[in-house]
């Protein structure tokens, strides 16, 4: 196999649970509890309905549960069904390097294939480590969406081998595996450009089933091209890269890369989390009604991303509205808060949210472009209609890793997403699982507990 096909699957295959620091087995912990709750706030939504109808048509002899049910898939579209779930708020964890992502889209891999076999909580935490590891370090160095890829592109290597490490691959094995993940799997950025479709939730959640699938076939003994990084048409030739360097890919004594995520405080895109945090800093002084402009000056990525596409404007869609700055700062100042509650269609075409979004601008500041992905800076402008000017800024969001949700406030995240579709004690009983997850023989009671 080529270098980079190497140097992955030796890393994938020699860390041990040994090798985790307290900090970080905390981190995946509270990343699990964030990621579940996520989960099952989603529960409801129709593309989850749509994924848990498919999943629940196949019986298999590797029986997988899916979250939220009693009832059990093939590992790969139980992956898929729990990773539509996951995604579909839009407030499950987040990665910035110079690329970035969704790392906690690969959580279902993992557990997808922990539930048949039985495996214990330390090897889910060590699996949830890999796969980060892999994710963000490749994710370091290439920016996908620049090259016309979605985040998929890496999500479905580092799924792969979360899976593989809990499917206890050999070195051959597991790149093999990596191969059969990369290759047939090439998301495209049209999923996030214009009007958002249902896809956007679901196209992380598919790569994951893709990993899934490409592990599982790797054990079986199928066997992918040998060159699927570096060679002739190989991914690196498709991201315009000529070589990934991964010389320090998993080098000790450095922070595991899940140490580096943030946890989303509102269920909306990343590069919008600023932006309503500042426009609910500056509702307390003052009421829609005095609104006579409103300025927002930020990074460029933000700007491309959240702000320039006509649809961003005028969203039609939840999966629009929840990438749209526009929308999502006059709904924080209308309501006061952005909650799943947000983006029901009355909401969506609400005559007084369109009115202040016709008073916004959202600018490109390039002293705030040169400082991302370090901080994440942002300035709101609003100007009364007598007169006045009041600012707000931030670099750091709640949740950011300079700015963190502390364990309360992830608790409290967890029951609000989860309180409205499981009871008090059933959140409870699930968070104290959570808490002691490197105990736990199986993860069977922590699905149990989150039956709906």
């Amino acid at each position: 196999m080529d270098r980079t096909t190497n140097i992955l699957s030796e890393y994938a295959c020699a860390l041990r649970y040994e090798d985790l620091p307290p900090e970080t087995v905390h981190q995946v912990k509270r990343t699990l509890a964030d990621t579940i709750g996520c989960a099952i706030g989603g529960f409801s939504a129709r593309p989850s309905e749509i994924a848990r109808k498919l999943a629940f048509g196949v019986t298999s002899t590797m029986p997988s549960r899916i979250i939220g049910t009693s009832q059990t898939s093939a590992p790969d579209l139980a992956g898929f069904a729990n990773g539509v779930m996951v995604r579909y708020l839009d407030c499950n964890d987040a990665y910035f390097s110079p690329g970035g992502g969704h790392p906690s889209d690969m959580i279902p891999g993992v557990l997808a294939v922990a539930d048949p076999r039985g495996s214990d909580g330390r090897a889910v935490i060590t699996a949830i480590v890999l796969a980060y590891e892999v994710f963000c370090r490749l994710s370091d160095q290439v920016v996908a969406s620049e090259h016309g890829w979605d985040q998929g592109i890496f999500s479905v290597i580092g799924a792969t081998c979360g899976a593989g490490k809990v499917m206890g691959l050999n070195r051959d094995a597991m790149s093999q595996a990596i191969s059969l993940a990369v290759v047939p799997n090439l998301p495209m950025i049209v999923t996030r450009v214009g009007e958002l479709s249902m896809w956007k939730g679901c196209a992380t959640a598919s790569a994951t089933k893709a990993g899934i699938f490409a592990a599982l076939l790797a054990q079986q003994g199928m066997t992918g091209p040998e060159a699927p990084f570096e060679g002739p048409g190989g991914l690196w030739a498709h991201t315009g890269s000529k070589e990934v360097l991964l010389e320090r890919f998993g080098k000790r004594g450095e922070p595991f890369r899940i140490m580096n995520t943030l946890f989303k405080t509102f269920p909306s895109q990343i590069h919008t989390q600023g932006p309503i945090s500042l426009a609910l800093e500056l509702r307390s002084q003052v009421t829609p009604s005095e609104i006579e402009a409103i300025r927002l000056r930020t990074y460029h990525i933000a700007v491309r991303s959240a702000a320039t596409e006509p649809a961003k404007w005028a969203p039609q869609t939840r999966e629009t509205a929840d990438h749209s700055i526009p929308y999502l700062v006059a709904i924080a100042f209308q309501d006061g808060a952005v909650t799943p509650a947000s983006f029901t269609r009355e909401r969506l075409q609400d005559p007084a949210i369109h009115e202040l979004i016709s008073k916004m601008r959202v600018e490109e500041d390039p002293g705030f472009t040169a400082r991302f992905p370090a901080d994440y800076p942002c300035l709101l402008e609003v100007t009364t209609t007598a007169g006045r000017r009041l600012v707000a800024e931030t670099s750091y969001p709640p949740g950011h890793r300079n700015n963190p949700l502390s364990d309360d406030q992830v608790v409290g995240k967890f029951l609000n997403l989860a309180g409205g579709v499981l009871s008090e004690e059933r959140c409870n009983a699930a968070i104290d699982l959570l808490w002691s997850l490197e105990k736990l023989p199986n993860l069977q009671s922590l699905f149990d507990k989150l039956i709906v």
